[in-house]
């Protein structure tokens, strides 16, 4: 059998793989779990999540991708080895080539440490791409005509916004507020103003149940328990979608001023297409609620979701990985 290629959408919080004729085959999140005494890796994907806040001492549940980028060079490799061990791309005699996208302002060093975390877990050739590139590929805009299209790629540590044109960016901004932080802020704001203590994955879930960014958007309840900060106790409170909103307030302003920026760097013609088009947003992020109407209120151009905003940059690398002889030739060689 002959070695495949492949695509990797290497978020903060999940990893997605597209093998060039068989589609998505990988969709699990970015955590191993290891023992601390041993340092040996015990899982990986979602057998690690079921873990995280739920272990031993002498286990725990890591995340070897932080704002995009790698934090922990061993466990990403260890994660993307048995990822492509798992959908058995090796060839006989061959290795997959592999495409992977990241963000538009990492350094040299940070795309050289992917580039070789990716060929030391079994891959050929390892080409880089632009994640926002890559999304607004994946979300169906056609980008290499000579006109404007804008997409805002809110991921899980990063939110990538940028202005395509003739299957280039022309502006583009990166900045290390997403969904992650977004859970951060609601973990401190339960600790602060109730004095209870939650793990990550009830502030995910209020992210996902109750949360809204947009004033008066949503109107919804969530009853939640935690461990009680003064008593020591277990306790439940009930939260609101209005405290969550003010909560958000600071994160998402970030992400709004990231893409006023982009706008204002961008060329005026493009700006009229933008105005023309909208802004697609993508990634994660774009499920939180109210985040078009916030930034179509605040950016006054339409605001779009892209559909099933979470598989555009895997589904644009799918895409980009029938042109991948092409893209051999171009600078995207590493």
């Amino acid at each position: 059998m002959f070695g495949r290629d492949i695509g990797i959408d290497l978020g903060t919080a999940n990893v997605l793989v597209h093998v060039k004729g068989r589609g998505i085959v990988l969709n699990e999140p970015s955590v191993v779990a290891i023992d601390t005494k041993t340092s040996r890796v015990l899982a990986v994907g979602d057998e690690a999540f079921r873990m995280v806040g739920r272990t031993p001492g002498n286990i725990v549940a890591l995340r070897p991708m932080k704002d995009g980028v790698i934090a922990n060079f061993d466990l990403t490799e260890s994660m993307l080895k048995h990822f492509l061990d798992k959908i058995n791309v090796r060839g006989f005699l061959t290795k997959p080539r592999i495409l992977i996208c990241c963000p538009t302002n990492i350094t040299s060093v940070e795309q050289k440490a992917i580039r070789e975390a990716a060929e030391k877990s079994g891959g050929k050739n390892v080409y880089l791409e632009e994640e926002p590139k890559v999304a607004a590929i994946g979300a169906g805009m056609d980008i290499y005509q000579p006109s404007g299209n804008m997409v805002v790629d809110i991921g899980g540590g990063t939110t990538d916004v940028a202005v395509l044109s003739m299957g280039d960016i022309v502006t583009a901004s990166s900045i290390k507020v997403a969904g992650d932080k977004f859970d951060q802020e609601i973990l401190h704001y339960i600790k602060k103003t109730y004095k209870l203590l939650i793990g990550e994955r009830t502030a995910e879930q209020i992210k996902f149940e109750v949360a809204t960014v947009f004033p008066g958007g949503r109107k919804e309840e969530i009853d939640i328990r935690g461990r009680d900060l003064v008593s020591g106790l277990p306790r439940t409170i009930t939260v609101y979608s209005e405290e969550i909103q003010k909560a958000l307030e600071e994160p998402v302003s970030h992400i709004v001023q990231a893409s006023r920026s982009v706008l204002e760097q961008t060329p005026p013609e493009l700006s009229a297409d933008i105005i023309d088009r909208g802004v697609i947003i993508t990634g994660g992020g774009a499920l939180l609620h109210g985040i078009d109407s916030l930034l179509a209120d605040e950016l006054k151009v339409p605001v779009l979701i892209a559909e099933d905003p979470m598989h555009c940059v895997v589904k644009g690398t799918g895409l980009l990985l029938e042109n991948l002889d092409k893209i051999e030739k171009r600078k995207f060689k590493i």
